[in-house]
């Protein structure tokens, strides 16, 4: 679904990503983990067209897309919860799940924001209340939420866990699975939580400072001794 070759991304003079070859199966969750820094974000948004890779290709879905604007890049099915969570703050819950829906078309709409309310019941019992007065964890359900409905065929998520609960935490990656198993959700994941991820995970890579370094099945990647080392602790 998501093929990365040779891809070069700098801000300025200064290089961020160099030389990535990645690639994401259908139905697959795929998670990227490393330090801060290591150009996962830069990645993500690469994919997305902002900023533009320097060189290399991405194809997704068949389709070139390494210079399509965002617009159409979004268009072909792909969505993406940025770090940050970056929802609309004066917006009430409804109406950012309805931004989301945008893409997607109308037909769906209700329907899916129900889906929505099941995912993330909180989000139900506050549908009329501002984005921005919402607790961390909630903002971060309704950036999943909102990038959910567009039905996209693949969805970057980045960093969904950071700040937030255990509790949050363990809900949200529970629904990312639960719609991977159910629904066959292909998803493209950045975590510092390596944990997490790559118990959730397929497939996962190891980046640092702009390269891949190791790649591997979720569960090989949990049992290798560097990765153990450096990203999961004694």
């Amino acid at each position: 679904m998501l093929e990365i070759s040779g891809l070069h991304a700098a801000y300025g003079p200064i290089a961020a990503l160099k030389g990535i070859d990645l690639n994401v199966q259908a139905g697959e969750i795929v998670a990227l983990i490393g330090a801060n820094g290591a150009g996962k974000s830069t990645l993500l948004m690469t994919i997305c067209g902002k900023p533009r890779a320097k060189a290399g290709r991405i194809l997704f879905d068949g389709a070139d897309i390494t210079n399509e604007s965002t617009r159409a890049i979004v268009h072909r099915g792909l969505a993406h919860a940025p770090e940050g969570r970056r929802i609309f703050p004066r917006l009430s819950v409804l109406e950012n799940l309805h931004l989301g829906a945008t893409i997607a078309g109308e037909a769906h709409v209700a329907e899916d924001t129900e889906r929505m309310f099941e995912l993330f019941p909180i989000l139900g019992t506050r549908a009329q209340q501002r984005g921005g007065t919402l607790s961390g964890g909630e903002q971060q359900m309704l950036a999943i939420a909102r990038a959910l409905m567009a039905r996209p065929k693949l969805l970057l998520l980045d960093e969904p866990s950071l700040g937030l609960a255990p509790l949050v935490t363990k809900r949200i990656f529970e629904v990312i699975a639960d719609l991977n198993r159910t629904q066959g959700l292909t998803v493209l994941l950045v975590e510092q939580n390596a944990h997490q991820a790559l118990k959730v995970a397929t497939r996962g890579y190891v980046l640092q400072t702009g390269r891949i370094v190791l790649e591997g099945s979720g569960m090989d990647l949990l049992a290798n001794e560097e990765v153990r080392a450096a990203y999961l602790g004694p």
